[in-house]
């Protein structure tokens, strides 16, 4: 394998692994501690 191969496959490793902490930090952000969606809880405190 090249530098070029190393440096390519260690890109697509750290991409993956940046793409999976977004989407899962985006993720746990729409619940709460007791897995209750939050825009479904503030619906019902205005209401």
């Amino acid at each position: 394998m090249s530098m070029g191969d190393i440096f390519y496959v260690l890109a697509i490793v750290l991409f993956s692994f940046m793409t999976f902490v977004i989407i899962r930090g985006n993720f746990q952000r729409k619940f709460d501690k007791d897995g209750n969606r939050l825009d479904l809880k503030q619906k019902d405190k205005k209401e």
